[in-house]
């Protein structure tokens, strides 16, 4: 619980704890008040958005860091939540832009689209998503991380939107085709699935 709460760059509420590891929000309470008891773990009230007492989010002591960064993520995406006919496809074009930025600074250039997978695999490595791949299934990748899970509990139309885009972006920027590209957001307890699209050669197609 601790390495999960060091991983996120901003304060997680039990909901998206039990979202990301599947595991009962009583199990899971138990360890984060062992945590605050010792002080590896602080607790603040999230801001109120309604009616009934605001939730607590919790953080790792001494990961302040980064926190304001993932403040401004999610304001932006409740922005686009509200303001937005189609707040996926405004996040899904941010995204595009974001991964054709990103890729561009890393030299991308026209490659064959199993080389181009493999290259937006470790992008999304270094971004801190820790990509695996299935044995035999390399059009299947789980994101066992996410830089903004506490956003993307609150807003996945927007933050989801936005980490296929980038995957689409980056794809395009090596001359690969990003057709059939598609994110299932916790697919499974403590991941999400990222399928890049099928190519020759693949041993499960």
């Amino acid at each position: 619980m601790l390495d999960r709460l060091r991983d996120q760059p901003e304060p997680l509420s039990l909901a998206a704890l039990v979202r990301a590891t599947g595991q009962h929000e009583n199990t899971l309470r138990e360890h984060l008040d062992g945590l605050l008891r010792v002080g590896l773990v602080r607790r603040e009230r999230a801001p109120s958005s309604g009616r009934g007492r605001p939730a607590w989010l919790y953080e790792a002591v001494g990961d302040r860091s980064a926190s304001e960064y993932a403040g401004l993520a999610a304001a932006l995406a409740l922005a686009v939540s509200e303001s937005s006919a189609d707040p996926a496809e405004v996040g899904r074009r941010a995204g595009v832009a974001w991964g054709r930025q990103l890729a561009q600074g890393r030299g991308a250039a026209a490659a064959p689209p199993e080389d181009a997978r493999a290259r937006v695999v470790e992008l999304l490595d270094d971004l801190g998503f820790a990509p695996e791949q299935e044995a035999g299934r390399p059009a299947d990748v789980h994101l066992t991380r996410c830089p903004l899970l506490e956003a993307a509990h609150r807003h996945p139309e927007v933050v989801c939107a936005v980490h296929l885009g980038l995957v689409e972006g980056a794809l395009a920027e090596h001359g690969a085709s990003a057709e059939g590209s598609r994110l299932e957001p916790f697919a499974r307890p403590g991941s999400c699935l990222l399928t890049v699209p099928p190519v020759p050669g693949d041993a499960s197609h």
